[in-house]
């Protein structure tokens, strides 16, 4: 497709306006190779109508402001050269001054040769103009087409908040004629395609051309909080919060009742409770764990970042998802997007379901301990509203890792512990027959982790457990979560800052043998004690 044709594929009609910032060409080597550099470019002109490789413009996608940078392939394959930089920085601090979406469409063959280091010198102007996007909270948005490669996949094209990428679109550094000549090897066939980036965890979403508008209209109004709807009803508290009402019963049946198969999944609830959910895939570093998943969307009309573990129903389906125990790319993924929370002002919704982090030799070679520990001081220090639900089994630190947050809420037949009963009955009784009475001794239920202020609440489920009623399991979710948030959202950055870490500061403390929570913490002094 040709820039003007990407344009009117997910442009609102006739809100397209040119940005002609008239950037002069230049020649700074004096390049000849078969002909002169400028006679290059005056071909290029003439066979495409384009005073270079790259067209910008202020449009608006389903009414949401933006502005676009649409490369095009036909001018010398796209290439970055001084006007092609230039121009996208000149769109970049247009978005700035607009206070605007950035979306950034490539193809290219990398950085113009004729240009040599001039040329090369684009990959940090533009990576700078993004960067200035980055410190202003602004939606930057990437949507790949085929190809792209050399210095615009190694600047500007990767640095997106979200990237896409069309179905087969080809992406890398070095493109896979030299490869093969380098090393001498045949390379797969899927190699450096839209779908192998996207299951090594390096783009969001593969995105057809036909749901491109739709799916950049979805992710730009929920970035910008434009388009949601006010809520239907008003916020009510369903969580529970004196322990006296919640009725006593065996830890060891908690326990059962939070491994049911049939208890709704993460990817169940944020379908039942969300609008317009988008999942975003991958760390960015090369992995994207099934265990975790996360995105974007809509809870009653307020835009969210949405992370939880993810098991399934099926034995293959809790294959896939690795029974729900996350490797170190799910801890990424989730730390990604919670930075992605934090540049947005969004915030963030975690569902703990996990008997904990996945316990193998990859884990631990790609760093399950160092993942889990970055997300625990991220949380500690993230500037937005966190809500953490445990829907299933909470466990150990594969559980804290995406638990840190500003309430802390239990469904009625959830658990959360340091270790699986079983574990702590093999390690302490010397008999895995032992899980009841471990699990007794361990306190894991709702009803005693909000006697020991662990959790701020817990949430009701319907007659028969959750599993008995999806939907009406997630329609007390979703109250109690957008109670929390409206409860939270008057407390500046600060504050909140300060009362997270106020209310993990207090425990292990203890006054007259009462262990002191920090429910209180959120409620309104800094020392978190009431």
């Amino acid at each position: 497709m040709t820039a003007t044709e990407r344009l009117a594929l997910f442009a609102d009609p006739g809100t397209v306006e040119l940005l002609d910032f008239d950037v002069p060409p230049g020649d700074p080597l004096s390049f000849v190779d078969k002909v002169p550099y400028p006679s290059r470019l005056a071909d290029a002109r003439s066979a495409t109508d384009m005073s270079d490789a790259v067209v910008c413009a202020r449009l608006r996608i389903t009414d949401t402001p933006v502005v676009a940078v649409v490369m095009d392939f036909r001018f010398m394959g796209g290439s970055l050269g001084g006007v092609v930089g230039e121009s996208i920085t000149l769109a970049a601090e247009t978005a700035l001054a607009d206070r605007s979406a950035l979306l950034l469409v490539t193809a290219s063959g990398g950085v113009r040769m004729q240009e040599g280091v001039i040329g090369l010198m684009q990959m940090v102007k533009t990576t700078q103009a993004i960067t200035q996007l980055d410190s202003a909270g602004l939606v930057t948005i990437c949507l790949i087409t085929d190809p792209t490669y050399g210095g615009v996949a190694a600047s500007f094209a990767m640095l997106g908040d979200i990237l896409l990428a069309e179905p087969g679109a080809r992406l890398g550094f070095a493109g896979p004629r030299v490869i093969a000549q380098t090393i001498g090897q045949e390379l797969p066939p899927a190699f450096q395609t839209a779908e192998a980036l996207l299951e090594r965890g390096f783009i969001d979403q593969v995105c057809p051309r036909s749901e491109v508008r739709g799916r950049l209209g979805r992710l730009l109004s929920i970035g910008t909080r434009r388009g949601g709807s006010p809520p239907a009803e008003p916020v009510v508290q369903v969580a529970v919060r004196d322990a006296t009402l919640l009725s006593q019963r065996p830890a060891w049946d908690a326990v059962r009742r939070a491994r049911d198969i049939g208890r709704p999944t993460t990817s169940d609830y944020l379908h039942m409770m969300l609008d317009g959910f988008e999942e975003l895939h991958g760390d960015r570093i090369g992995g994207d764990c099934p265990a975790i998943i996360g995105g974007v969307g809509r809870l009653g009309g307020e835009s969210v970042v949405v992370i939880g573990h993810e098991k399934g129903h099926t034995a293959a389906e809790l294959l896939a998802h690795d029974y729900g125990m996350p490797s170190p790319a799910g801890y990424r993924k989730a730390g990604r997007l919670m930075r992605l929370a934090a540049k947005w002002g969004l915030p963030v919704v975690t569902l703990v379901d996990t008997p904990g982090a996945h316990p193998g030799l990859d884990a631990e070679l790609q760093g399950q301990a160092t993942a889990i520990a970055e997300n625990l001081r991220l949380m500690g220090a993230l500037p937005v509203p966190v809500v953490t639900v445990i829907t299933g089994e909470g466990c150990s630190g594969g559980a804290l890792a995406i638990a840190v947050a500003d309430r802390v809420l239990i469904m009625e037949n959830g658990v959360y512990t340091v270790i699986s009963p079983e574990g702590c009955a093999a390690i302490l009784w010397r008999e895995p027959a032992a899980a009841p009475k471990a699990a007794e001794a361990l306190r894991l239920d709702a009803r005693s982790l909000l006697e020991l202020h662990v959790v701020d609440g817990v949430i009701p489920e319907p007659p028969g457990g959750a599993e008995s009623d999806p939907a009406g399991a997630a329609a007390l979710l979703g109250a109690a979560i957008r109670a929390e948030l409206a409860d939270l959202a008057s407390l500046d950055s600060a504050r909140l800052v300060a009362l997270r870490r106020a209310r993990f500061r207090q425990y292990g403390r203890s006054r007259s043998g009462v262990p002191v929570g920090t429910a209180a913490a959120v409620s309104g002094n800094e020392g978190g004690i009431r």
